[in-house]
């Protein structure tokens, strides 16, 4: 696929894909999503409206068996200022990421640092959570690595850059109730280890096997987001 080639147009479906999915999200439970309630309440997604669609967490995974949510849950959000900061997060890590490692390896970070990201805060016991953060925090991770890796006046710098990112991210996350701190932990441990383990440019080219992989989960990512929109169907309209 053309994409495992070109970071800004594997951003651009990944972007896509949150997008295409908060907006079903809403049209789920146009109500409950504040389209005729209080002004304060819009664009906010319902509980209801993201367990159908792959809110990961204890709820759907020890009561109902969806592991499956694990993946989709890094492409659903739960308001209009949560899509908005991870995809802007995304878009500028994404390309970062892109660009030392190549498209295929920041795919694989990406995706994997998600999953291990809500599978950290499922052990944990978070009842029901979303969001792509502990994939971007996996992209923070694999930069940070990468930084101290390569060293060097730009290698220090992109270091010093991102790990004041983390910071203020982690800082945030403990301030403001209701962030997923587990996720982003696990996120940015998972990142900078998938770092590690798949080597950036500078030292290793990506392979065909690297590319493989992505091309792998990008499968994957697309027959869970189509069992996603099934299930909200489902639940909007009845079996």
């Amino acid at each position: 696929m053309r994409a495992l080639g070109d970071p800004d147009l594997l951003l651009r479906l990944i972007l896509g894909a949150n997008i295409v999915l908060f907006a079903v999200a809403l049209l789920l439970d146009p109500a409950a999503a504040g389209f005729t309630m209080n002004p304060l309440g819009l664009f906010r997604p319902s509980d209801r409206a993201l367990f159908a669609l792959g809110a990961t967490g204890t709820i759907p995974i020890d009561g109902y068996g969806r592991l499956w949510t694990l993946l989709a849950a890094g492409y659903l959000h739960a308001g209009l200022l949560h899509i908005a900061f991870n995809l802007a997060a995304l878009r500028q890590l994404g390309l970062i990421v892109g660009r030392e490692y190549g498209a295929g390896r920041m795919f694989v970070i990406y995706t994997v640092a998600g999953v291990c990201g809500f599978v950290a805060s499922w052990a944990v016991g978070v009842r029901l959570t979303v969001g792509a953060s502990a994939g971007v925090c996996g992209l923070v991770g694999a930069i940070l690595y990468y930084g101290k890796s390569r060293g060097g006046s730009y290698g220090a710098a992109l270091y010093r850059q991102v790990g004041t990112w983390a910071l203020v991210l982690f800082l945030f996350g403990f301030l403001v109730p209701g962030i997923n701190n587990w996720a982003h932990g696990g996120g940015l441990l998972a990142g900078a280890l998938a770092g590690r383990l798949l080597g950036y440019t500078e030292r290793r080219r990506e392979s065909a096997a690297h590319r493989a992989l992505a091309a792998g989960l990008l499968a994957l990512t697309a027959l869970v987001l189509l069992i996603a929109l099934g299930h909200g169907l489902a639940a909007r309209f009845g079996r």
